[in-house]
């Protein structure tokens, strides 16, 4: 079952600044930030940059009774690929792995992948995947929803 929906913003290194703003001009309660450096590391790759350990992995904003996400890109390739008006997208919480499947199957139908369904630190089954209509979406698993 899809359990949840909402916007989910794509910076380019002004993550940080752009929560601030929301938090100011939207009244919202900021839930949660976590950035690039509290993730897990990785052995096989480079040291990350302050930089990079800086910028937001993931920031979770309250607006009245809507959520609104946040993130950078990671610096490297991933920067190459943003472009303005490109950071909106939309995220799925689905408390049912098969569920997860079956959505991120019938949205890739004349679509494209970005990042196959797979288990991430945070979900069990995360994927990204833009429609036939050039809608890019995040597919969540959470199976304590």
């Amino acid at each position: 079952m899809i359990v949840n929906i909402y916007p989910y913003l794509t910076m380019n290194g002004n993550g940080q600044e752009a929560i601030k703003f929301y938090e100011n001009a939207l009244n919202a309660t900021v839930l949660n930030v976590q950035t690039f450096g509290d993730m897990p590391e990785n052995p096989g790759s480079p040291p990350m940059t302050d930089e990079a350990k800086n910028r937001v992995l993931n920031a979770h904003l309250k607006i009245g009774d809507t959520d609104l996400m946040i993130s950078d890109t990671f610096p490297g390739p991933h920067e190459e690929t943003y472009q303005l008006g490109s950071q909106v997208t939309i995220a799925i919480t689905i408390n049912n792995a098969e569920t997860s499947k079956e959505v991120f199957t019938k949205l890739l139908e004349d679509g494209q992948e970005i990042m196959a369904l797979q288990e991430t630190f945070w979900s069990p089954l995360y994927g990204q995947v833009t429609d036939k209509f050039g809608v890019t979406w995040q597919i969540s698993t959470n199976l304590h929803e």
